[in-house]
């Protein structure tokens, strides 16, 4: 069990949790999760809670392969107007902002965000990782290999699991020198990695277990999915819950999604399955 400290609001880990997606931009991979106006934005969210989200993730840069790369005071346009409508309609439910700029990421937390998900784990602008220890905001360290604009250019590893791990060990380090508390750690499906290295990360997710924190993964409805089934983006929610229920059964905490109601049934089943009881047999 883990706990998090969101700007003083605990919340306990005791159970896998759901991060519902929230893209205030108009190239999203995923049309579904893209909000156009005030009176979509207040739905969408207001049906996530509803079907039981934890958390709203809302990304202003789309960080889908080949996206340009925006400036901070673009994305800060597009983000800070809905961080603040959302704190004041929905105070109950904990908002993250999904960027790797320190200067987003402070007035996000200043306009009601409590987590800072960041793609680059700190890399693109290490004085993120000093925002997140002086609000006390959780931090989620993501893995990427190379950019949004370069990571799906012929992804190269020896031991994906390996290399993935030891950065992590690095990232950890240099969280716990900025004063970060809380971590949580996300092998970044599809961040510079094909379908084999997605595959092998999600089969040996447990193996992340040994660094001790939270495990988020965000699989939905991405490209592996749709090379595998010859579905779109549209049609990948059927896969996209198998791989949240594999994820689940090795170790993850915390599912990012697109569909919320989905993945609260998938861990109301994984639960079930998971408290039965194993009689020895006679």
């Amino acid at each position: 069990m883990f706990t998090l400290n969101c700007k003083g609001r605990l919340l306990v880990i005791d159970k896998p949790l759901v991060m519902g997606v929230v893209n205030v931009t108009h190239d999203s991979f995923y049309p579904g999760s893209r909000i156009g106006n005030d009176k979509e934005l207040l739905n969408y969210v207001e049906k996530s809670i509803h079907d039981g989200a934890d958390f709203i993730d809302i990304g202003g840069q789309s960080t889908r392969p080949n996206a340009d790369e925006i400036t901070p005071d673009e994305e800060l346009k597009r983000v800070i107007t809905p961080l603040d409508l959302l704190s004041r309609q929905f105070p109950e439910i904990l908002l993250s902002i999904d960027t790797f700029h320190s200067q987003v990421a402070a007035e996000a937390i200043a306009a009601g965000a409590s987590v800072i998900n960041d793609v680059s784990g700190g890399m693109k602008d290490s004085n993120i990782l000093s925002v997140a220890a002086q609000n006390k905001a959780p931090f989620i360290c993501m893995h990427m290999k190379g950019t949004p604009k370069t990571m799906q250019l012929s992804p190269q590893y020896e031991n994906v699991v390996e290399e993935v791990l030891d950065y992590f060990v690095g990232r950890l380090e240099a969280c716990k020198r900025a004063g970060i508390n809380d971590v949580i750690i996300d092998p970044g499906f599809g961040f510079g990695k094909n379908s084999i290295h997605n595959f092998g990360l999600l089969k040996n997710l447990s193996v992340f277990k040994e660094l001790d924190k939270p495990i988020l993964i965000g699989v939905s409805r991405k490209s592996t999915i749709s090379r595998i089934l010859g579905v779109t983006v549209n049609e990948a929610l059927n896969g996209t819950t198998v791989l949240n229920t594999i994820a689940l059964l090795n170790g993850a905490q915390i599912l990012r999604v697109h569909d919320v109601k989905e993945a609260k049934q998938a861990i109301r089943i994984f639960t079930e399955y998971a408290d039965a009881p194993s009689p020895a047999l006679s």
